[in-house]
């Protein structure tokens, strides 16, 4: 392994702690490295194991709201199950949702079993979803994350016993009516690591729940420059782009920081904050970065850290910033971390450089939609064991979370198999979902938008489209042909207003600046209509079944080079 490059001193210091460390560590290795071989076996048997997962959950939910509503009591097969119970989405299951939020838990959860939080995600509508958390679920998600990291540290030894850099949201964002937190699982997974494990984080919880986005990346940068990180863990790699870019634009106020052992970002930091962190001088560090930057022109992770791997999605619309990564980081291994959501981890990928992972088939049920059938009234479903390498289909999950045979709306690709289970990479959110890095925005959600906006500014707009453009700060393009008078940059700032309130993974995603506002491009007259025929033409259509579509799921990348 190559000498970190801050400093031997800070070698020394790892070297000791890497030595105190390793007798527990050995224990957790042999625990997790046993729980990995039970998985791995799993797969052997995935008809078994999947049908006694769905044995237990119904068994567990007999006496729950949903339970007696669906005849859980005389439920002894899958066919049995399917039948009774249909598809869902969280529109159709919000009643017993409600109830739960409310306190009433045995609407969807098995008495006696306590939430712990709500993970909170934005839904079709304009009112977000939230999940019970209880501890089974937790616990599912804490070994799902921890078969994870372990085999990517066994592909990666040299990260072994090294500090790891995680940038996450706070799981206290809002409260429930009975006041429990809402907010992101990934906060409550982090506080509930063991000691061990969260000694190896080098962000403090407290970063968390700074609001700020230029403060909080930078402060994540300050608590982690000094550090020997070996790797960074995010779900969006837009984040961690961010997190070198802010370094990037405050290049000298950080060195600064580190030279006098300070903190002095952009912005406020939160009451409280300020004081649990604190540093040393460290000017043998800012001489360094002082004399990367002078040799390179610009501050790079390279010039204080030596990172194994990066973790976090490469699948969908989010292979997009690999070339950005590739540019701030060199060819440093990249491992997608899976399909994983508030609702839940659906899959596990086990090697580098490749966005599929095994099914996750011992915490959730799967059924899985074929792709091609998902416009049915009542689509047919498949198992894990008999999905098709190379073959699209949608994921249906049912869970410790009150999820039952709930439609993700995620459509996915199988590229291999491991035994008896499919490997499978995430493509794209559903027919009527656009998405650009990890906001999940929906054509009801657009057209919403629009109707507020339009209505503010006494106009009116009865075609439009909105698309997603992937460029040096993506972003969401209005095509529109505006009537007379009409001042479409201040109806496509008002519309983008509108959105961030319906949809607060666009809002997130707007105030960190990963995604631009909305920009508008007026067409001339008769623009959309031809576009439609061409449309319609193209695809062999009748214009008489054509629905006008007012979000268009696919991105352009502007960033792609141009013959």
């Amino acid at each position: 392994m190559k000498a970190a490059p801050d400093g031997h001193s800070r070698l020394a210091m790892n070297k000791m702690v890497r030595t105190l460390l390793r007798p527990v560590a050995h224990l957790v290795g042999v625990k997790t490295a046993e729980l990995l071989k039970q998985f791995m076996q799993a797969h052997l048997h995935t008809p078994r194991v999947q049908n006694q997962l769905l044995a237990r959950l119904i068994a567990s939910h007999r006496n729950t709201d949903f339970g007696r509503d669906h005849g859980f009591d005389r439920i002894n097969t899958y066919r049995q199950f399917a039948d009774a119970v249909p598809i869902n989405t969280y529109e159709s299951l919000r009643p017993y949702m409600d109830k739960v939020l409310a306190g009433e838990t045995t609407a969807l959860l098995t008495p006696g079993h306590y939430v712990l939080m709500f993970s909170m995600t934005s839904g079709t509508t304009g009112k977000p979803k939230h999940i019970p958390v209880t501890r089974a679920f937790a616990d599912n998600m804490k070994r799902g994350f921890a078969l994870f990291g372990y085999k990517a540290l066994l592909d990666h030894r040299e990260a072994w016993l090294r500090p790891l850099l995680q940038i996450s949201s706070p799981m206290r964002e809002t409260l429930s009516p009975t006041g429990l937190p809402c907010g992101a699982i990934s906060g409550l997974l982090a506080q509930d690591q063991l000691k061990i494990v969260r000694r190896m984080y080098v962000v403090p919880p407290a970063v968390s729940a700074i609001t700020d986005p230029p403060c909080k990346y930078y402060t994540t940068l300050r608590c982690g420059i000094e550090k020997d990180v070996s790797f960074i863990t995010t779900a969006n790699p837009s984040s961690t782009i961010k997190l070198i870019e802010i370094g990037q634009q405050h290049t000298d106020q950080l060195i600064r920081d580190v030279a006098d052992g300070a903190l002095t970002p952009p912005g406020d930091l939160p009451a409280g904050a300020a004081e649990a962190l604190t540093f040393r001088p460290n000017p043998i560090l800012a001489k360094r970065l002082e004399q990367g930057v002078a040799r390179d022109g610009l501050l790079l992770p390279k010039h204080f850290w030596n990172v194994a791997f990066l973790a976090n999605w490469t699948g969908g619309t989010l292979k997009l910033y690999l070339r950005r990564l590739r540019e701030l980081f060199g060819q440093v291994p990249i491992r997608d971390i899976g399909l994983v959501a508030s609702e839940g981890r659906f899959s596990i990928p086990l090697s580098d450089d490749i966005a599929g992972g095994v099914a996750e088939i011992t915490s959730s049920f799967l059924e899985f939609i074929p792709a091609d059938r998902i416009v049915d009234d009542n689509p047919p479903t498949l198992l894990a064991e008999q999905l098709q390498i190379g073959q699209e289909y949608f994921l249906v999950v049912t869970n410790w979370a009150g999820l039952w045979r709930y439609n993700m709306d995620d459509r996915i690709r199988v590229v291999d198999r491991l035994g008896e289970s499919p490997v499978f990479e995430f493509l794209s959110r559903g027919l009527h979902t656009a998405n650009i890095t990890g906001e999940k925005i929906t054509e009801h959600q657009v057209v919403e938008a629009m109707r507020v906006a339009a209505t503010g500014m006494s106009c009116r707009v009865d075609r439009f489209v909105v698309q997603g453009r992937f460029a040096d700060m993506p972003h969401y393009q209005l095509r529109i042909e505006p009537p007379s008078g009409l001042d479409v940059n201040a109806l496509a700032a008002a519309m983008d207003e509108a959105l961030a309130k319906l949809n607060i993974e666009y809002a997130s995603k707007r105030s960190t600046g990963r995604l631009g506002p909305i920009r508008a491009a007026p067409l001339p007259p008769g623009a959309l209509e031809k576009m439609e025929i061409e449309l319609i033409t193209s695809r062999r259509g009748r214009s008489e079944q054509y629905k006008h579509r007012y979000l268009l799921t696919d991105v352009i990348d502007d960033t792609r080079p141009t013959a």
